[in-house]
């Protein structure tokens, strides 16, 4: 009865080519994530009264830390000793081969590594425009998750991260890792972090008055990694190495998130006591 409900996941990944440069659905999914969530940043930079000028240099900063964040995360944390031996490779979204250079694109993203670069690039932009740094990062906070579902759908697309082996009825087989029907983990994530998103976008709607800075900011790393720690148990591992380990690579890296999550939430409410 299960067989009959699992779903055979094996879309063309390539969206389209132009001028020999292959696109992805992936990229198409990451692009329109961001392009949401900066088009969401802007309704609240309007809302709060800041100026466009200020706004305008935003997306650079996001978008830079976002993506060395996330390439050098993946390199580091996952694979760090063939990436520091092609140091280039790391940055560059190309290979450079015996037969030429081969466009290979930003194949290997960590979103730990996202997070880390996305908090530093906006400490940059924050000190250049005067702002307070933890109201931008709240701002930045309550749009992330919608970009982190775009991203997801798009690992979806390029059948990656996928789940452990499984035999529930909505069980995805993914030809390229096998016949074996498995957890749509991607799927999962990016349902969680439309929900993380819509009740994010609701406090500040209803608190966004009341609460103090960095009380989003500590939302949204505690709901995204307390998330992200427990769906780990249902994905494949990404490296052979995590089989090993008694939790992987993924959960260790979360929960240093969750801890800066909570206490900046806890000192939200503390502040706002005294205030």
């Amino acid at each position: 009865m299960n067989q009959l409900l699992q779903i055979t996941w094996n879309p063309n990944i390539e969206a389209f080519s132009i001028f020999g440069i292959t696109i992805r659905y992936y990229s198409i999914l990451f692009v329109t994530g961001l392009a949401l969530a900066y088009w969401m940043i802007g309704k609240l930079y309007k809302d709060q009264k800041i100026s466009g000028e200020k706004f305008d240099s935003l997306f650079i900063y996001c978008l830079a830390g976002i993506v060395i964040g996330a390439r050098l995360g993946h390199c580091l944390f996952y694979e760090p000793e063939y990436w520091l031996s092609h140091p280039l490779e790391m940055i560059l979204p190309f290979r450079i081969t015996g037969g030429g250079i081969q466009w290979t694109g930003y194949q290997g993203l960590a979103s730990h590594g996202g997070t880390i670069g996305l908090m530093l690039s906006l400490w940059l932009y924050a000190r250049k425009t005067k702002l307070n740094y933890l109201s931008v990062v709240d701002n930045i906070a309550i749009a992330t998750p919608i970009a982190a579902c775009f991203i997801r759908l798009g690992n979806l697309m390029n059948g990656e991260i996928v789940g452990k082996v499984t035999n529930v009825p909505w069980a995805f087989i993914f030809p390229r890792e096998g016949i074996e029907p498995r957890h749509p983990a991607q799927l999962y994530e990016a349902i969680a972090y439309l929900v993380i998103f819509i009740v994010g976008l609701q406090l500040y709607k209803k608190y966004k008055t009341t609460l103090r800075p960095g009380f989003y900011f500590g939302y949204c790393l505690t709901t995204i990694f307390v998330f992200r720690f427990f769906v780990e148990f249902i994905k494949a591992s990404q490296e052979a190495y995590e089989d090993s380990m008694m939790l992987n690579m993924g959960q260790w890296l979360s929960i240093p998130f969750v801890i800066i999550g909570i206490y900046f939430m806890i000192h939200s409410f503390k502040t706002n006591k005294t205030k």
